[in-house]
């Protein structure tokens, strides 16, 4: 019981981590394009006590996790403030600092694939730690595959990670506002202010009706890029 509720904290310890660091580097790359607003916030840091929304960061995972059996958690941080009238670049600038999340969360599962696949396991036993964390989530039993083990250990570490972070990557990317994807369809497509302003208002209203009436686009490339990224580790 004890080894399931340490991975189940590690679960959620890597999805918090994620989104943090998903939200540094929006401000990093806000910051390399001139505007410092993250940095004056002091927001360009790891320190998770300056990006946590105590909604978002901790209860609406914890909920998550408890009501799904300890399954599945979702949540978000405090966006890094930014002041895109002061980028280099007026019509890319936004876009660029809004696609810097979601390339973040891609690198670090690139990262962790690279790790992951140095790590000398049998194919069968990789496989069952990835179809556990992907479809199952069933801690005990993966607490019984790992025990015993650093490489096994190390390689549910990774795993989780890439996890998460195709997740968030994908998500992000979707072209409605308020996430990252939306950023970049403004840039490409010409909308009228007025435009934009409503459907960042209520974008969020429409994200959640999009993913419950048709789950299927999305459900397909978050697994073709789990199928991808995880495939390379074995």
């Amino acid at each position: 019981m004890l080894n399931e509720i340490v991975l189940i904290v590690i679960y959620f310890f890597i999805l918090i981590y994620s989104i943090i660091l998903h939200e540094v580097a929006h401000g990093v790359m806000a910051s390399w394009l001139g505007d410092k607003t993250a940095e004056y916030a002091g927001r360009i840091t790891a320190n998770p006590l300056k990006h946590i929304d105590p909604w978002m960061t901790i209860i609406v995972p914890f909920l998550m996790l408890v009501l799904s059996g300890g399954r599945f958690a979702f949540g978000g941080a405090k966006p890094v403030p930014y002041n895109p009238y002061n980028l280099k670049n007026q019509k890319w600038g936004p876009a660029l600092v809004a696609l810097a999340g979601p390339a973040s969360n891609i690198g670090i599962a690139v990262l962790a694939v690279i790790l992951a696949k140095i790590i000398s396991l049998p194919m069968n036993a990789k496989l069952d730690i990835i179809n556990n964390i992907r479809f199952e989530s069933d801690w005990g039993s993966l607490a019984t595959v790992i025990s015993g083990s650093w490489g096994t250990i190390c390689f549910t570490f990774l795993t989780i990670i890439i996890f998460w972070n195709i997740l968030l990557a994908v998500f992000n990317l979707i072209p409605i506002p308020p996430l990252d994807g939306s950023k970049l369809l403004f840039s490409i497509i010409p909308i009228k202010m007025e435009t934009v302003a409503i459907l960042e208002q209520f974008g969020f209203i429409f994200l959640i009706m999009l993913i419950i009436l048709f789950p299927g686009p999305f459900s397909f490339l978050l697994n073709l890029f789990w199928s991808i990224f995880f495939s390379l580790t074995v």
